[in-house]
Parts: C-alpha cells; structure tokens; sequence
C-alpha cells in the first residue's frame, strides 16, 4: 500500500509536469500568431486543452507565461558551470570563442528572433514583452559574459571594467547581425561562419587590450582576426561594436 501511494504522487508530478509544458508551448504559438496583447488565456487553455483553472494553477497569468517561455529558452545562455582556469590569453580566448559561438548559435535561432520582433511589434501595447526579453533575455548572456571577463580581469589577462569589456565582445561578435536577421535581409549563418565570427570577436577583443610585456603568456597567433571578418564588419564594430542588440 505504501509504495502504491508513493507512486501516485511522482505520476501525478509528471503529469503536471507535462500539462505545464503543453500550456507554454500552447501560449508560445497563440503569442507568435496572434501578438501577446491581443492573446486571451482562454484561447492559451483551449489550445493546451486545459481548463482556465489549472492554466492559472500551473503556471500563472500571462505575463507569467511569457516569463516562463523566454527563461526556459535563456537558461542555454549561463556561462558554462565547468569554466577552466584562465592561466594565460589563449585561455582566454578559447573560452570567449566557444561562448561567443554557443551566443550567437542560440540567438540566431528563428524561433528566438521571432520572440525579439514580437517584442518590437509589441513596444506600444504590450511593452512588458520586451522588458522581459530585455531582463530575462539579454541579461541571461550579459551576466555570463561579465563572469567571463571577471575572472579574466582577476587572472591578469584582461584591465578595465567587466561590464565594459562584455559589451564591447557582444558589440565585435554580433557587428549588424542582428539587425539584418530582424529585418530579414541575412541568412542564419551556418555552423563552420558562427564559429569563426566568435574566433575574430575574441581575437580583436585581445586585440584591443593587449597586455604589457610582463603579463601573462599568450599563445601565438591570439588576435589575428581573418580578413574575410574584417571585410564583413563595420569599422564602428571593428573599434568597439558599441551598436549591437546583444
């Protein structure tokens, strides 16, 4: 009897479990379709074929909804927890390079430049969508950027304030990306062109703070950046890449 009525509680978890994640992939579409303003919970529960009480009981409103959507999605963008010792720039580099490159791979996503036009198109009615975003969303890959640079600054690789230091790496990574794949005027770049955008973002970010004589080793070639980069970036982003939405 015991063990029968354990089991009951760890189904009935599962099953809530999997009720909560058809109600967000429900609100997720309503809102991609519809716009978030104009999207009823009535319409989210019909779709996640549940009733208004347990939508509300799993999950929350809809601003809860949203909330849930974009922090499932963000959670991909934490600094690694294994991140290795930065012993000397090429470290450095490597770790930057494959951030940068799990960053842009992420973002870059349809469905996630999807979320980022709702959230444009929703400014005026329902601006809570890109506060969320912003907080969320672009806090999540902010925050791991500053761990990175932290611990660098720490480690005598890198001088100047981590935050600084971050937004001048996303300004370098992403240059006008992001703009042309919200105005859909640029393909998804593939696999082998994400890769080597997030090598010359850290190498120019290197670039930019050499170190003095005595600092920390750097393996050689670290802050070449590869002419076809340079052909496709602006010199704004070059220097600084202060424009970017990341």
């Amino acid at each position: 009897m015991a063990r029968a009525s354990m089991s009951k509680p760890r189904r009935e978890s599962g099953d809530e479990t999997a009720v909560r994640e058809r109600i967000l992939q429900a609100a997720f579409a309503a809102f991609m379709k519809n716009g978030y303003a104009t999207t009823s919970t009535l319409e989210i529960a019909t779709g996640a074929r549940v009733s208004k009480r347990e939508l509300y009981a799993l999950v929350g409103n809809k601003q809860q909804m949203l909330i849930a959507c974009i922090s499932e999605r963000a959670k991909r963008l934490n600094a690694p927890a294994n991140l290795p010792v930065l012993r000397d720039r090429g470290t450095l580099a490597q770790v930057l390079a494959s951030f940068g490159t799990k960053l842009v791979r992420e973002v870059s996503d349809p469905t996630v430049i999807a979320v980022f036009r709702l959230a444009i198109s929703e400014v005026i009615q329902a601006p809570e969508v890109a506060r969320v975003l912003n907080s969320i969303g672009r806090g999540t890959s902010r925050a791991a950027l500053r761990k990175i640079m932290a611990r660098a600054q720490a480690s005598g690789l890198l001088t100047g304030r981590p935050a600084e230091l971050a937004k001048q790496f996303s300004g370098l990574l992403w240059g006008d990306l992001m703009v042309s794949l919200l105005l859909g005027v640029a393909e998804r770049p593939n696999p082998r062109e994400v890769a080597r955008r997030a090598r010359d973002a850290a190498s120019a970010l290197l670039q930019l703070h050499p170190l003095p004589a005595d600092g920390p080793s750097t393996n050689p070639g670290i802050g070449k950046v590869s002419s076809a980069s340079r052909a496709g970036q602006s010199p704004s982003s070059r220097q600084y890449g202060s424009g970017s939405l990341k």
